[in-house]
């Protein structure tokens, strides 16, 4: 690979990179949650609901996690026009993970007993956020149908920041704790809300940008 190409290709790969970064976080703790709930742990106020029915919080953490890793990889500009039956095909997996991501979300949060921690108002938040992803990912769906490319790309997009906000709202909870203590219910609420904001804003200004 020549100095130029490298060049070149580089610039293209930092979006994908930082949003595996910012996936992380989330994908380490989905995965020791599973680990808990495959090896029996002991039964916890903070695990209870999920070793009772733990379907959906399986198919939730299996979902996102997809929806992260594989997401990050259509935000690649050059790999995504080399490889368009990729795009194509991941985009498939995509809204099906999106889905069943958003869909799960808002199962646990209507069914399973609120935690310590937990109120009304971060209750409603994902809610509000839950149904905005699956919203988005069928309007992006019904949009490429179409061969609406700018809308598909923009509801895409939308969906996708909401999904990967669980890296951001650790980093928006992250300073309150360091620097104030333990989350009561409103802090968290709100502190998990921006992360959500965050992700949204910034994906209005990448749509607009382009």
């Amino acid at each position: 690979m020549t100095e130029n190409s490298v060049r070149n290709t580089a610039p293209g790969w930092l979006g994908p990179t930082g949003l595996i970064m910012l996936s992380v976080i989330p994908v380490v703790a989905g995965a020791l949650r599973l680990g808990e709930l495959a090896g029996g742990a002991a039964v916890t106020p903070a695990n209870a609901r999920f070793l009772a029915v733990p379907l959906p919080v399986v198919a939730h953490i299996i979902g996102a996690t997809l929806y992260g890793i594989v997401g990050a990889f259509q935000f690649a500009k050059g790999f995504r026009r080399r490889r368009p039956g990729w795009h194509r095909t991941a985009g498939r997996v995509l809204v099906v993970c999106g889905l069943v991501t958003a869909l799960s979300g808002l199962w646990m949060t209507v069914f399973y007993p609120h935690p310590a921690g937990d109120g009304d108002l971060l209750a409603a938040f994902r809610l509000v956020f839950g149904t905005a992803m699956a919203v988005s990912l069928v309007l992006g769906f019904v949009a490429i149908r179409r061969r609406d490319f700018r809308r598909h790309r923009a509801w895409m997009v939308r969906a996708y920041a909401i999904g990967v906000a669980a890296g951001t709202q650790a980093f928006t909870q992250l300073p309150w704790i360091l620097l104030v203590g333990p989350l009561e219910e409103t802090p968290r609420a709100l502190l998990v809300g921006a992360g959500w904001i965050i992700n949204l804003t910034v994906a209005e200004w990448i749509i607009r940008r382009r």
